[in-house]
C-alpha cells in the first residue's frame, strides 16, 4: 500500500511518519508532500519518497496522489494564524485534497481533526454521534474549520472510505505544546480539565484507523484515559498555582471531554500512555 501523507513536518506529522515508517508491512511504502525542500531532507532520509508543493496546487496534488492507495491528511493550520487561513487550509485545502483523492483513485482517507469540533459540553463525555454544538470558550475558526471539513469529506460521492480522527490536546516527546497550554490553564479554574493524548498514542490511533479493514461510523476519538486539572497543567510546566484559580467556577465542565469506548471497541486502541503521568515517568514528555 501507498499512503501519502500531508503536515509530515508538523508538531504531529514529524512524530507520526517515522513510526509510519518504522512500522510499514514489507511492500508498503510511505510518500508525504512538503512546500519546500527544507522540509524534504529528514524524511526522504527515513525512506519517505518525497513531492515538493503546496497543499492547494493543483499540479502538486496530482504528483502526490499518483499510484497512491490511502491518504493521511494532518496538515493544520492552528492556532496563532488568520482565519482566514484557517478556513483556506483547515476546510478548502482538504476538500480539495478528498475530491483530488476520488479523482485519482485512492480508497482510504483518514482526516485528522480535533475534540475542539463537538464545541459545548453536554454533562458527559462526548461521543461520536453527538452533534457539533458551536460554543465554549475555545470555539473559533479552528474548530469551525475543522467540523466543516469533516463534513465535506463524509458527504464525498466516489467511494472513498474516509475515516475522521478526532484528537484530544496533543503533547509529548519534547512538543512545546504542553508549555502553552499555560495560556489558558492560569485563567481556568482549578477543576477545569483538559483532555489529553500522547504523541505515541496519535501514531497509534492513527496507524488503526489507516489499516484497520472497517472503521464503523467514519470518527474516531483519540484521547488517553485521564484528562487533567488546571493545577495539574501548572505542576507539570512547574508553574506556581495562583490563589484565584480556587476562587473561580469551571463554566463548562464536560467542554472537550471526550469518550474512547468506539476506538477501543472496533479498533483496539489502548493508550500507551494512559496519563500524561505515565508519560512524565517513563520521561516521554
Amino acid at each position: 500500500m501507498l499512503t501519502l501523507v500531508t503536515g509530515s513536518t508538523g508538531s504531529v506529522g514529524r512524530r507520526f511518519v517515522p513510526r509510519l515508517l518504522r512500522q510499514a508491512s514489507p511492500g508498503d511504502r510511505v510518500r508525504v508532500l512538503v512546500r519546500d525542500e527544507s522540509g524534504a531532507a529528514a524524511v526522504a532520509g527515513l525512506g519517505a519518497q518525497v513531492v515538493v508543493g503546496d497543499l492547494r496546487d493543483t499540479e502538486a496534488l496530482g504528483k502526490a496522489l499518483a499510484g497512491v492507495d490511502a491518504v493521511v491528511n494532518i496538515a493544520a493550520a492552528f492556532r496563532d494564524v488568520p482565519d482566514e487561513e484557517a478556513w483556506a487550509v483547515n476546510r478548502d485545502a482538504a476538500l480539495e485534497l478528498g475530491r483530488a483523492s476520488v479523482a485519482s483513485g485512492v480508497r482510504r482517507f483518514v482526516q485528522v481533526s480535533t475534540n475542539l469540533v463537538y464545541g459545548t459540553g453536554r454533562g458527559r463525555p462526548l461521543t461520536e454521534d453527538d452533534p457539533v454544538v458551536p460554543g465554549g470558550a475555545m470555539w473559533g475558526a479552528y474548530p469551525e474549520s475543522k467540523a466543516a471539513a469533516e463534513r465535506g469529506l463524509l458527504a464525498l460521492d466516489g467511494g472513498l472510505d474516509v475515516r475522521v480522527a478526532r484528537l484530544a490536546f496533543v503533547y509529548g516527546e519534547g512538543d512545546p505544546h504542553l508549555a502553552r497550554s499555560m495560556r489558558w490553564a492560569g485563567h481556568w479554574a482549578a477543576t477545569q480539565r483538559l483532555h489529553m493524548v500522547h504523541h505515541a498514542d496519535v501514531a497509534q490511533g492513527l496507524r488503526r484507523l489507516l489499516y484497520a479493514p472497517g472503521a464503523g461510523g467514519g470518527i474516531h476519538n483519540i484521547a488517553d484515559d485521564s484528562p487533567v486539572t488546571a493545577v495539574d497543567l501548572h505542576r507539570l510546566n512547574g508553574v506556581d498555582i495562583p490563589a484565584a484559580l480556587y476562587e473561580r467556577t469551571d463554566p463548562d465542565p464536560w467542554l472537550g471531554i471526550v469518550s474512547t469506548a468506539r476506538v477501543r471497541r472496533e479498533l483496539g486502541f489502548r493508550p500507551l500512555y494512559p496519563s500524561v503521568w505515565t508519560a512524565q515517568d517513563a520521561g516521554a514528555l
